[in-house]
């Protein structure tokens, strides 16, 4: 039976009864009841079992609870968890010392690569080096070929001779009037080494010191104090000085007396050889109390000598001290143009004894030379300038009576008239100042004449001389006819058709000379004592002492950071300079001309600028400047010009630059608190051919950063402390400066390396003027009737800044030194000028423009800050400043030029296969 009902459902669920809908019903029921329980055993025996634990971890006794959280002790007090906690310490710890290791390893590479790049480095500068040695044998191979060929090699100084303590007297010539270098100074003395020591006698030590004018003997006392030549140790000098004069008169002593003390003094060596008696005269009352007395071989300085009393070549003419304790007053001083003044010429003066008495009162002048005495051309004189007066085709001023006492004068010289302010008042409305000599010729000079002349000179009245018998002061040396007429007496009647007929071209040149005579040789004591040691060394051809030079107190500072080239700086643009000398640092060669100078330029050296140091200390290089430049104005004593080392002739493209086979420069770069600025400035000057040294003038009190690292550029860098935030630090004479070419360059400058190398060869080219990129120019204000200062661009300059500019050194030297005083603090007041000063020193001194290179329109850096040239007021200051440098000069000294220099083939396209050369044009 089973069987059948289980077939039954097999078959579809028809069997007993036919009810197969009740299988299927209880088939649905066990599966609901399986997914049931499985859902409450799978869903709520966790819960249950959850909340049971939970139950258990909460029960107070905490050493009952099983699941709950526990400390890293108590877990390690389980025996299993103990090994764990045993096993994670030591992988910790030997993860520590990994770690340690793996540092120490990175150390260890980090400083093996500082080493590799050391060692790279330190293998670049060794081929540096090798390639500079290299260079150097080269260089000095050629130069010791080319002395070889010249047969010129260079001499050492010879030994320097010093006199002995006891000098051998030798024989006095048959007579004093005889007296000249040959046979009354001793050589031996002064060797060509010495340095021309000067002992100086001091006049307290002797009983006519208290006679002395006390103002004349201050001013020779303060100028000695500071004079070069002057020595304590009389063993050594080679001339002795003693003050005689002037006197005064109530104490004057008797001549007998007078001689008695200067024979007696301590170096006298019975006749006075290499002895100089300085008889200075402050005052236009003459005093020649030298005249009766013996003076043996010894030299005399004064300003009035007999013709029986001057031993030309031996004694000096001096000029007047009137300006004894002072110095002159510039602003005081008339300008030099207008050319053409209110009068022709003008004169005042007395004769208070005429030449016939005079004679009659002395002896004849036939007891002092032969022949019949002149004529007395005086009332000739009186006479035709009195008819020029009458006739009134010029202004003219005569007036031959005093209207006050006359000064005191000797026999028939011209007495001066009035105060000497009253007569500076004339001279300055008058073109052209008479000066009438005594009408005995015996006198050949006296100190009314030097008075006449110093005042003429001083105010620009051109002197004009009547009498051709007179012996002019320093005129051995000096050429006055470029600065005075000197017209024998017997041409009275053609002297105004001379006067009339000089151009005022002629007129001016005479008048700027004249200015630069009385500044260098006449204005202060220290220019009249000075004067007479340079005409005493010039005469026995000694050269002057070395000038000083500025000491550079370097600021310690940190170099070694490489220096990266700029890609701007190395394009050039369109100006291909073809090659390029590539030389170690090469100072320029120093004193080379330093003896022959003396001895065969002596009239241009006195009367012509750039000119000798004659008055000054003798500057090291020998400036390459025209020697037909003469001196219109400033009144200093210039160093003589001359060639340099170069002119051999050789092509330019062998020179590379001029005529000075091998030369480089210096750049002097002034900064002040800008040390991004500068690093990044000097960082272009990476790789810049012909540089010789950096000198970087830090005009700020305060000191760099200690941290600031400076770059290595190949070439020395020396940061220099000044003693004060002054711009006239930028020209100063610094000794590190090696070169005669010095760039001038301000820290935010921007100049590609050719236009800086194309720059420096124009300047080879043209070394008397200044040559650089930005050009300015002055112009006149009509409205206010002045001169202004102007930077917009034009067709014409007459300036070029110096903050992008070459000079010569020796400008350095005349513009911290000679340059007048008053120049070099108005800069300083106004922070601000120096670039107008140097423009004006230099074209003052050449009578030429400067010389502007091509250059973009725009030289700044970029990015950097602002300078002082930005402030509102620099325009004013530097009106202002343009104005009162024509008051010092006495004239405007620029003069405009409208070209500038491109190289000759400047844009200028060639095949490859051509060189291409470069000249100045």
């Amino acid at each position: 039976e089973p069987m059948t009902g289980y077939t039954m459902l097999r078959n579809g669920g028809v069997g007993n009864g036919g009810q197969p809908w009740v299988l299927r019903w209880s088939s649905r029921i066990r599966l609901t009841w399986l997914s049931f329980t499985l859902f409450i055993i799978l869903v709520f025996f966790p819960l249950i079992a959850h909340y049971y634990l939970t139950t258990i971890d909460d029960a107070d006794d905490a050493g009952k609870r099983i699941f709950g959280p526990r400390t890293g002790n108590e877990l390690c007090e389980v025996k299993h968890v103990q090994d764990l906690c045993r096993i994670r310490e030591s992988v910790s710890e030997e993860l520590l010392q990994l770690e340690a290791k793996r540092q120490e390893l990175n150390s260890e590479i980090a400083k093996l690569n500082l080493k590799i790049e050391a060692c790279k480095k330190s293998i670049e500068n060794a081929k540096q080096d090798l390639l500079q040695l290299k260079n150097v044998i080269s260089q000095t191979e050629h130069s010791y070929k080319e002395l070889m060929a010249q047969n010129q090699p260079k001499l050492s100084l010879p030994i320097r001779l010093l006199p002995d303590k006891d000098d051998a007297t030798f024989p006095l010539p048959k007579s004093n009037r005889n007296c000249r270098l040959h046979n009354c100074f001793d050589y031996s003395r002064c060797p060509l080494t010495s340095g021309f020591p000067v002992y100086v006698y001091n006049s307290d030590d002797y009983s006519f010191g208290s006679s002395l004018d006390p103002l004349i003997k201050q001013a020779f006392e303060a100028t000695i104090r500071t004079n070069v030549y002057v020595t304590e140790n009389a063993n050594i000098a080679c001339v002795y000085i003693v003050l005689a004069g002037e006197m005064q008169e109530p104490v004057m002593p008797k001549p007998t007396e007078l001689e008695q003390q200067l024979h007696s003094l301590p170096y006298w060596r019975t006749d006075g050889h290499n002895h100089l008696i300085i008889n200075l005269s402050r005052k236009s009352e003459t005093q020649n109390f030298l005249y009766n007395i013996s003076t043996g071989r010894a030299m005399v300085a004064q300003s009035t000598f007999y013709d029986a009393q001057y031993r030309p070549g031996f004694d000096i003419v001096v000029s007047p001290l009137v300006h004894a304790m002072s110095e002159p007053n510039f602003l005081e001083i008339p300008p030099q143009v207008p050319v053409k003044r209110k009068y022709l010429f003008s004169f005042q003066g007395e004769k208070i004894e005429s030449l016939r008495s005079s004679l009659q009162e002395v002896r004849s002048f036939e007891e002092e030379i032969e022949g019949n005495a002149p004529a007395d051309y005086d009332d000739r004189i009186i006479t035709t300038l009195k008819a020029v007066q009458d006739s009134k085709l010029d202004f003219v001023l005569v007036e031959f009576t005093c209207k006050n006492q006359p000064k005191a004068s000797l026999p028939t010289e011209w007495a001066l008239c009035g105060e000497r302010d009253d007569r500076l008042e004339l001279l300055k409305l008058s073109t052209f100042a008479l000066i009438i000599t005594p009408g005995d010729t015996r006198l050949v000079i006296s100190a009314g004449c030097t008075m006449r002349l110093f005042e003429a000179l001083e105010v620009g009245a051109i002197p004009v001389v009547l009498g051709e018998q007179v012996q002019l002061p320093y005129n051995d040396v000096i050429r006055w006819n470029e600065a005075a007429l000197i017209i024998p007496k017997p041409r009275i009647t053609e002297v105004h058709f001379l006067l009339r007929s000089i151009s005022d071209n002629d007129l001016l040149a005479m008048r700027r000379q004249g200015r630069f005579l009385w500044e260098t040789y006449f204005s202060t004591s220290d220019n009249v004592f000075s004067t007479v040691l340079a005409v005493i060394r010039t005469r026995i051809q000694i050269p002057a002492a070395p000038i000083r030079e500025e000491p550079a107190v370097e600021i310690p500072h940190r170099s070694g950071k490489a220096a990266g080239t700029d890609p701007n700086m190395a394009d050039n643009g369109d100006l291909d300079l073809g090659p390029v000398e590539t030389e170690p640092p090469y100072a320029s060669p120093k004193y080379l001309r330093n003896f022959t100078l003396t001895a065969m330029d002596i009239y241009r050296n006195w009367n012509s600028a750039p000119g000798p140091f004659h008055l000054f200390p003798y500057t090291p290089f020998d400036p390459v400047l025209p020697s037909e430049a003469k001196f219109l104005g400033s009144g200093t004593g210039f160093r003589p010009i001359g060639g340099g080392a170069g002119g051999s002739g050789k092509e330019f493209q062998a020179a590379l630059g001029g005529n000075v086979p091998r030369e480089q420069f210096t750049v002097v770069m002034l900064t002040y608190e800008r040390e991004e600025v500068l690093m990044n400035s000097l960082e272009r000057l990476n790789g810049l051919p012909y540089l010789n040294k950096v000198v970087v003038v830090w005009n700020s009190p305060k000191l760099p950063s200690e941290d600031l690292l400076w770059p290595d550029i190949g070439v020395p860098i020396m940061v220099v402390r000044t003693e004060k935030n002054s711009l006239n630090n930028r020209f100063l004479p610094w000794d590190e400066i090696e070169t005669e070419a010095i760039l001038s360059i301000d820290d935010d400058a921007h100049l590609r390396h050719d236009e800086i190398m194309f720059g420096f060869r124009v300047w080879r080219e043209a070394r008397d003027r200044i040559v650089g990129f930005p050009g300015r120019y002055h112009a006149w204000d009509i409205p206010h009737q002045s001169w202004l200062y102007n930077s917009n661009y034009s067709c014409e300059l007459s300036m070029v800044l110096t903050g992008a500019a070459f000079f010569h050194k020796y400008y350095a030297y005349l513009y911290s030194y000679v340059m007048p005083q008053a120049i070099r603090d108005m800069v300083d007041e106004y922070i601000n000028c120096e670039d107008i000063a140097m423009n004006f020193l230099v074209s003052h001194l050449t009578r030429k423009p400067p010389i502007k290179v091509t250059s973009r329109w725009t030289f700044r850096c970029p990015g950097c800050p602002q300078a002082l040239s930005h402030d509102d007021s620099h325009f004013h200051e530097r009106h202002k400043c343009i104005n009162f440098f024509v008051q010092v000069y006495g004239y405007m000294p620029l003069l405009y030029t409208q070209f500038r220099v491109d190289s000759v083939l400047f844009k200028t396209r060639l095949p490859h296969d051509k060189t291409k050369c470069f000249k100045f044009i």
